[in-house]
């Protein structure tokens, strides 16, 4: 296993503990939200979890990833932390709407804080 592959997957564990934080702080902000699948039909089709889509899609792409057999070179580790630096930041040219809501939530829950801290902590290691 390369070492890309070995980052992106720890990257992967991180994003999914971030990702959980902000829909766990998203749904306290849209109410309750009933059953385990009326849940999940909100958060893919309710206009207010609709900015999170843009993280949803670049983890499933990294998960489709690092599921294919083919060797992950180091440009490849690159780009992903670049799609995910244009969201979190700091990449200055980012996605200023998904980054304003994602700012104000950072400021609402320290388990946030601490999953955005680990998910900076493996990108520095990409790159």
């Amino acid at each position: 296993m390369s070492t890309q592959h070995t980052q992106l997957t720890a990257l992967q564990r991180a994003l999914r503990d971030l990702h959980k934080q902000l829909i766990h702080l998203e749904t306290q902000y849209f109410g309750a939200a009933g059953s385990p699948l009326e849940h999940l039909q909100l958060i893919t089709n309710h206009p207010h979890f609709a900015w999170l889509q843009k993280l949803s899609g670049l983890m499933a792409q990294l998960d489709e990833r690092l599921e294919d057999e083919a060797e992950i070179g180091a440009e490849e580790a690159k780009a992903f932390r670049q799609s995910l630096e244009m969201l979190i930041g700091p990449c200055e040219e980012g996605d200023q709407a998904f980054r304003a809501k994602y700012n104000a939530l950072l400021h609402d829950g320290p388990e946030l804080v601490m999953a955005h801290g680990a998910v900076r902590k493996v990108l520095a290691t990409i790159g």
